[in-house]
């Protein structure tokens, strides 16, 4: 089957090509898909080994820990070494990590692990994102990472409910599934996959420019352009860690006493709602910028995380959670992907992979911080202070997109269009003269 396509860009192909089926939103599915069936094994295994919440919510913290270590070394290797071979190096890491889960026979063997699986979890990312980004018209990202996202979603679909069923076996079936399926994700993209940017500016199409030092990138990050950008980032991700890394799940095992398999039923649920969603926003974001489903999408999250501060101020039942969750499922959908979409726009072609490595670091500091953040308020003043906290840490990513953050979608546009301009004046003067 491999004979019948050459070796491509991984983005290079049309949105809905069979290439990018194979290269881009397979290896999307199948990582999804052993990644959701470990999601309700998870808590449950965390507290297997009598840990309080608190302490149990480090399984979250010691995996963004290690997706946060990763992110400048492996913008830094995306560069050095090309974005092929790290495409390969993180699902091998998290397939790695994800058998010595199984086999783990203490909590803080379980952390390592954890960490581990955070490390080939971002190497990945990072590379399949730089390739995206390589290779990508501007008009069609928004698609082809809401397609991404997609996929993952649709992998997200049967993999809880799956590890639920697992679970009943053994708590640790889940974890060797993901491996194996990790192992998987990879075998198209080597045979099918060439490198996206062989070369310092072939990146971007012009073989004369010349590549962009550390010292110049950093220097352009730190003006008004990338500030509120990076600014917008690290709230939003603050608020995703919570929503979106596992601490609603592990919310609903403590107090409500949740199990994996209704863990697992309650994450396919939302999953359904999300995907068709999820494909919208992305042409929505191609169609009109990108700013149209980031804006409302933030503020509706921030009323989802609002109503369940209420909740459990109120300690209302389990179904009132349900529905706040679902909403949150739902909202989230709206700017799935959206970030990474923004961040691919305004990458620089001649250090893209550090640009990533350096915006992916602050991504990750937020993500990590916000489930540590949730626990320790939820320990101390509640579960509704630390939904509050964080219903206030949506609204503020709304407002920092809406007034801080330039629209891509329309710069480029207008950037065309200035260039026309001037050669119609230069035209005319030709003829007065």
């Amino acid at each position: 089957m491999f004979k019948l396509f050459r070796a491509k860009n991984i983005a290079t192909d049309g949105v809905l090509s069979p290439f990018q089926l194979l290269t881009l939103y397979f290896p999307g599915f199948i990582l999804a898909l052993g990644y959701s069936i470990a999601t309700p094994a998870v808590p449950v295994f965390a507290k297997s080994f009598n840990t309080g919440f608190g302490v149990a919510s480090l399984v979250l913290v010691m995996h963004g820990l290690g997706e946060m270590i990763a992110t400048v070394p492996t913008g830094f290797f995306v560069d050095r070494f090309g974005r092929r071979p790290m495409l390969f190096v993180g699902p091998l890491l998290t397939a790695a990590a994800s058998f010595l889960i199984a086999v783990s026979t203490s909590f803080p063997e379980l952390l390592v692990y954890r960490f581990i699986e955070g490390l080939g979890s971002e190497v990945w990312r990072q590379a399949r994102l730089a390739m995206i980004a390589d290779a990508s018209k501007t008009r069609e990202r928004g698609r082809q990472m809401s397609g991404m996202i997609g996929t993952e979603r649709a992998g997200k679909l049967i993999g809880p409910a799956l590890g639920g069923l697992f679970a009943l076996s053994s708590i640790r079936l889940p974890f060797i599934a993901y491996g194996m399926l990790a192992f998987l994700a990879i075998v198209p993209s080597f045979f099918l996959v060439r490198e996206s940017a062989p070369g310092w500016g072939k990146a971007s199409g012009t073989k004369q420019e010349a590549p962009l030092g550390t010292a110049a990138l950093l220097k352009s990050m730190l003006t008004p352009r990338y500030l509120g950008f990076f600014t917008a980032q690290f709230f939003a991700s603050t608020t995703r860690g919570v929503l979106w890394g596992g601490t609603l799940l592990l919310y609903a095992t403590y107090a409500y006493g949740a199990g994996a398999q209704l863990l697992g039923g309650l994450a396919t649920v939302g999953t359904v709602v999300g995907i068709p969603i999820t494909f919208a926003a992305g042409y929505l974001m191609d169609r009109f910028g990108r700013k149209v489903t980031m804006v409302p999408g933030f503020l509706l999250i921030a009323l989802g995380v609002f109503y369940l501060a209420v909740s459990a101020a109120w300690s209302w039942s389990l179904l009132t959670f349900l529905g706040g969750f679902l909403w949150i499922q739902a909202t989230g959908s709206i700017t799935a992907g959206s970030m990474q979409v923004l961040g691919a726009d305004m990458a620089p072609a001649a250090g893209r992979g550090r640009f990533f490595g350096f915006w992916r670091l602050i991504n990750q500091v937020g993500a990590l911080i916000s489930p540590a953040c949730f626990a320790f308020i939820a320990e101390r003043q509640g579960y509704s202070a630390a939904f509050v906290l964080f219903g206030f840490s949506a609204l503020v990513t709304a407002l920092l997109l809406a007034f801080t953050v330039t629209e891509t979608v329309q710069t480029e546009r207008t950037a065309k269009i200035a260039p026309a301009k001037g050669r119609e004046v230069e035209a005319a003067a030709t003829k007065t003269s």
